[in-house]
């Protein structure tokens, strides 16, 4: 293919149709009117011979080959952002259109995201952002075809080709109502022996649809060869504290989350020393092609602030 035949506000605008997959939200996106990006969608099905994208209720779906062709496309607009991006400065109070995606857990949705969305609206009030479900099976894959532009989250083991960076420590605290049964009478915060709290039934945070019983304490756990019972999985963090404010279930969650989401009929009780162990960090991860990109490096650094006037 002839190369001087393709004018790369169409590639452009093909990434914007497959992240978005709206003819309008892409052209929110690239500050074009929509007859524009249906036009370049027109050329762009003349110059491949393909729909590359069916409308359907759901949206513009990719065909197959728009799915081939995005992994090449995003990584090309990558090196030539790169290239730009290391002589030409990103002004927030100018984005021209820009927008980011962000991908987060439930955890930063409750914790950190508030600070993060705060600051971002406060630089950069003219910036899109699409906040959306970290998913742990598909995401290192959107990070590569430019689908998510940074990830936030705990326990991730990201490949070499991504940049992981921590952000701070994190760690677990168990939450039971004020009037439980067992509980009840002890101080707020105070610790919770490793007997009383293998004897209590507990609620689970279990993300996704596996059916898993299973979270990091349990790990922990089989380590020390005892195991506790989960009595009731959750598949939403929010709806833990709501769970045993008024049961016997106890739930084991991250401190900052408890310091979030407890309600006055909740207590927060300090680990059994046994799992003081079971810390974890809370990680920012971007793929290694956009270290150089002005936009993408400004995005990182605004979250790393925001962690910092979270602290």
């Amino acid at each position: 293919m002839n190369l001087s035949r393709i004018d790369l506000n169409l590639l452009v605008a093909f990434e914007a149709l497959y992240q978005t997959r709206s003819v309008t939200l892409a052209g929110k996106r690239l500050n074009r009117a929509q007859p524009s990006v249906s036009n370049a969608l027109t050329r762009l099905r003349a110059l491949f011979g393909d729909d590359l994208f069916v409308r359907t209720h759901a949206g513009m779906q990719p065909t197959e080959l728009a799915h081939a062709l995005m992994p090449g496309i995003s990584s090309a607009l990558d090196h030539v952002r790169q290239a730009v991006g290391q002589s030409v400065a990103f002004d927030p109070a100018a984005p021209a259109g820009r927008s980011f995606t962000i991908a987060a857990t439930d955890y930063a949705d409750i914790v950190l995201l508030p600070h993060v969305i705060g600051r971002l609206r406060r630089q950069a009030p003219d910036i899109d952002l699409r906040i959306m479900a970290l998913d742990r099976a598909a995401l290192y894959e959107q990070l590569d075809q430019g689908v998510v532009d940074v990830a936030i989250g705990g326990h991730l083991a990201a490949p070499k080709r991504m940049v992981q960076t921590r952000l701070y420590e994190e760690d677990f605290v168990c939450i039971a109502s004020r009037s439980h049964p067992q509980l009840g009478t002890r101080g707020r915060r105070r610790g919770i022996d490793l007997n009383t709290y293998l004897q209590l039934p507990h609620a689970l945070f279990a993300p996704g649809d596996s059916g898993s019983r299973r979270g990091v304490i349990d790990g922990r756990l089989d380590k020390l060869g005892q195991q506790r019972r989960v009595a009731a999985t959750f598949s939403h963090i929010v709806a833990l504290p709501l769970a045993v404010a008024h049961s016997d279930l106890v739930a084991t969650v991250a401190r900052r989350v408890a310091l979030r989401l407890a309600s006055p009929e909740v207590q927060i009780h300090e680990l059994p020393e046994q799992l003081a162990d079971t810390a974890f960090d809370i990680e920012l991860i971007h793929n290694r092609r956009t270290q150089a990109d002005a936009a993408a490096v400004w995005l990182r650094q605004e979250i790393r602030s925001a962690v910092s006037d979270m602290r």
